[in-house]
Parts: C-alpha cells; structure tokens; sequence
C-alpha cells in the first residue's frame, strides 16, 4: 500500500496505531454527564453500550482482543474519574472560616 502526502512524496507500507480512547476528553466527558443525568437500569443500559461500541470500533481498526480490553477498561477508569472529579470541591469552598463553639 502507498500513500501519497504533499508534492509526489509516497510511503510504503506502515501500520496504522489506534489513539487511545481514554485520552478522548470528549468521549469521556459525555459519558460521565450522561451516566450522572441516567440510574439504574438505563444508566447500566447505556453504560454497557458505550463501551461494546467502543469495543467494536477497536476491533474493526485490526486491534486484538487483549488491546480491545485494555482500552476499555481504561477508558471506564477516565469516565469514572470524571465522575468522581464533577462531586469533588476544594476544600476551600466547603470550609467559612475557623470553627466556632
């Protein structure tokens, strides 16, 4: 296979590298704001979605089951960081002021 890039430059061969899909803030971001809008059933319905389309977008590019695995599970491990982060406050604005008895 040959490319072509610019004024007649080709390349021969090459393999193609998926991104990682837990570095796509964005992907990240609207599975986090949609888990924390849905529960219960529905969440587990879209979350178990999200992440076979994930799966099989990953597959379709040519990685193998164990790549498919790892870039799952790392991306549930970004959405539920993000989760997480959207309930954590500074300290700063939970406290007023020293305590008073």
């Amino acid at each position: 296979m040959a490319a072509e890039f610019g004024e007649g430059t080709m390349v021969q061969g090459g393999e193609v590298i998926a991104f990682p899909l837990a570095a796509r803030a964005g992907d990240v971001a609207r599975c986090a704001r949609e888990l924390d809008r849905i529960h219960g059933a529905a969440a587990v319905h879209y979350w178990k979605g999200e992440c076979r389309r994930l799966a099989e977008q990953l597959a379709i590019l040519g990685v193998d089951e164990a790549g498919v695995r790892e870039e799952v599970l790392a991306f549930q491990a970004e959405v539920q960081a993000a989760m997480a982060e959207r309930y954590n406050e500074p300290a700063s604005r939970n406290r007023s002021g020293p305590r008073q008895r």
